[in-house]
C-alpha cells in the first residue's frame, strides 16, 4: 500500500526512477520503513489496511550502521549505480533533524483511490497528541509540494529547504507543541 501510496512521490522516483524499480524497491523500502520503527510503539493503520503512519521516538529516528545495512541489502539493486548519489542525499536529510528532542513523521501515505477522503488527518493525531501530551515537537520532510499545505493545516511549518543530488527539493517541517 505505501508504494502505491508514493508511487507519484519525487524522492521516490529519484531513488527508483523505472516503474518496475520502484514498485518492487520502493515496496522494499516501505517494509524497512516499518521493519525499522514498528517496535518502538508508534506506528499507526486504518483497520483495512488503507494507510499507515509510521513515526520514529527521540532519540530513536537516526539510522544505525546495522539499519542503513539492511536497507541497503534491500533496495541497492533497484537503486543501482545512483548508490553513492541517493544515499548521499538522504544523508543531507537526515542531518538536518532539529536538534531538540521530537516526535519524526517518517512516512504517512494513503492508498491512492483513498486519498483525500481524511484518512491521512486520522492516522496523524495519535502522533500528535502524543507530541501534545509529551511536551515535544514534531517534525517531517516531504518532497511533495502539494503535502505542504496538508501539513500546513496540521500545524507543521516550512523550517528548510534543501535539494537532493541532481533531484528534487526537500521541504524541511516543523511543529510546536500544543
Amino acid at each position: 500500500m505505501l508504494a502505491r501510496a508514493f508511487d507519484e512521490d519525487p524522492i521516490l522516483r529519484w531513488a527508483f526512477p523505472g516503474q518496475r524499480s520502484r514498485d518492487r524497491y520502493g515496496d522494499m523500502f516501505f517494509r524497512w520503513s516499518l521493519w525499522r520503527c514498528a517496535d518502538q510503539g508508534v506506528t499507526w493503520t486504518t483497520d483495512d489496511l488503507a494507510g499507515a503512519a509510521i513515526w520514529a521516538l527521540p532519540d530513536r529516528w537516526r539510522v544505525t550502521l546495522s539499519q542503513l545495512a539492511r536497507l541497503v541489502r534491500w533496495t541497492a539493486p533497484g537503486v543501482g549505480l545512483r548508490g553513492p548519489r541517493v544515499m548521499w542525499g538522504l544523508s543531507m536529510v537526515e542531518r538536518r533533524h532539529p536538534a531538540d528532542r521530537h516526535l519524526y513523521l517518517a512516512v504517512l501515505g494513503v492508498e491512492p483511490v483513498r486519498q483525500g477522503g481524511g484518512l491521512g488527518s486520522t492516522l496523524i493525531q495519535p502522533g500528535l497528541g502524543l507530541c501534545d501530551g509529551e511536551g515535544l515537537a514534531a517534525y517531517l520532510e516531504t518532497g511533495n509540494e502539494r503535502n505542504l499545505a496538508f501539513y500546513g493545516r496540521h500545524g507543521f511549518d516550512v523550517t528548510g529547504e534543501l535539494t537532493l543530488p541532481k533531484g528534487p527539493p526537500v521541504w524541511l517541517m516543523r511543529r510546536p507543541p500544543r
